[in-house]
């Protein structure tokens, strides 16, 4: 094996009301760990176990195959977990608020469109804020595995929007999903994306 599964940042509890223990096991311990797993087993059986996800994802991408699937599954659950926290940083400061203001008017007018983008995403995919080339941001809507990545956006934020992120908190009221997404958000963890020259989740990729 090459990856393993990351260890959370908090108790699967610690996330409540928000997202439940629940969810937490299922989304993360179920799930996750499936895709770790059939990684760990293509990369072999691939022999490309030398390469990152990032590259993978990045030779993969036109193919949408079970490769790029799984591995982008493994990228995006990383990406998404290291964001959340029960003691979040609640607003963006400095650089970050910034370019937010720049390309969306304000912080809450990005707010309102992001919240609009996840309520009216249709099946399963996630909500992304990532940072083009010309360094203006941008909010976009990937299906299935999809990451921005490999359009040569540099990803920011990510809001799950498949149902088993939040169906068993939330049934049939995905808007009150991402409402609450805000308050388990950390933005010093996204400040630290946007100022880092480098595009990975190599912490949560340990190897073994």
């Amino acid at each position: 094996m090459i990856f393993e599964l990351p260890i959370l940042r908090f108790e699967k509890d610690a996330l409540e009301p928000y997202i439940s223990a629940h969810t937490i096991e299922f989304h993360y311990n179920k799930y996750f760990r499936y895709y770790v797993n059939k990684v760990n087993i293509l990369l072999d059986e691939f022999q490309l176990t030398t390469l990152s996800l990032e590259a993978i994802m990045k030779r993969y991408a036109k193919r949408r195959g079970i490769l790029f699937y799984s591995v982008a599954q493994v990228w995006n659950h990383s990406f998404y977990f290291e964001q959340l926290s029960p003691t979040p940083k609640t607003m963006p400061e400095g650089n970050l608020l910034s370019a937010i203001n720049k390309s969306f008017d304000s912080f809450t007018e990005f707010k309102h469109k992001f919240d609009k983008a996840v309520i009216s995403f249709c099946g399963s995919g996630n909500t992304w804020l990532s940072q083009k080339e010309d360094e203006t941001l941008i909010i976009t809507q990937e299906t299935n595995a999809g990451n921005p990545f490999t359009k040569n956006y540099k990803p920011l934020l990510m809001c799950d929007v498949w149902e088993h992120a939040y169906y068993f908190d939330y049934p049939c009221r995905k808007a009150d999903y991402v409402y609450n997404f805000w308050n388990i958000l950390d933005w010093d963890v996204i400040e630290k994306r946007f100022d880092s020259k480098k595009l990975s989740v190599e912490r949560f990729n340990a190897q073994i």
